[in-house]
């Protein structure tokens, strides 16, 4: 098996899993829009994004959460639930995606993202309408873990690495987390985790670029 990730968020994500999982694969740091490698990637993504799983001589597998799921399977884990929980976790996905992540990710492309790679200034308009979304969202995620460890109660879930997704980027987005207690512990708990906190470590990935000062 093979992981095409970079260090960006849902790539990051993806082997956070595989790292978590002990999974014996390869992980191979891939630039699929990168000049000359478009025709290369195209065949295993047509959208040319990351991350992509090559496995079992099959069609590539793309999109984070397909491949979070295959991985937890192919392991024999529950950590992609596949019992009575697993409605449950396909919620918090499903809601994070549209709520607290989306919130995030708004925040973390003008923050982060933009002046990262040069794309353009930040528009504080955007971060506003960004963090206000993330107020809202955040009272939500702070009352389900104000009285558990973990979304799905106390064993952690591939729903809480996706809530999460944007958090490892917070020295960019500059989120006020600290302002919601049982997220920031939630937040905590998850970096006590090697696989979460340096997936990337003795891989060759090289950095971000660096944000302007």
């Amino acid at each position: 098996m093979k992981l095409h990730f970079s260090r960006n968020p849902n790539p990051r994500l993806a082997v956070a899993v595989a790292r978590l999982l002990d999974t014996e694969i390869e992980f191979q740091f891939a630039e699929p829009m990168a000049p000359g490698q478009s025709e290369r990637y195209r065949p295993l993504n047509p959208n040319l994004l990351l991350p992509i799983l090559e496995h079992d001589g099959r069609r590539a597998l793309w999109e984070t959460d397909a491949i979070a799921c295959w991985l937890s399977r192919h392991a024999g884990s529950n950590f992609w639930r596949t019992d009575e929980d697993e409605p449950e976790m396909i919620r918090w996905i499903s809601w994070a995606k549209e709520n607290f992540m989306k919130a995030c990710d708004i925040v973390h492309w003008e923050r982060g993202t933009k002046p990262r790679y040069g794309i353009g200034p930040c528009d504080d308009t955007m971060v506003e309408e960004g963090l206000g979304q993330f107020h809202k969202a955040a009272a939500i995620l702070e009352r389900e873990l104000s009285d558990q460890p973990w979304l799905l109660g106390d064993v952690i879930s591939f729903a809480d690495f996706r809530m999460a997704t944007f958090l490892p980027f917070n020295d960019a987005a500059r989120l006020p987390i600290a302002e919601y207690p049982s997220i920031q512990r939630w937040s905590d708990r998850l970096n006590r985790i090697d696989a979460w906190r340096d997936p990337f470590r003795k891989l060759d990935a090289p950095d971000l670029p660096p944000l302007p000062n």
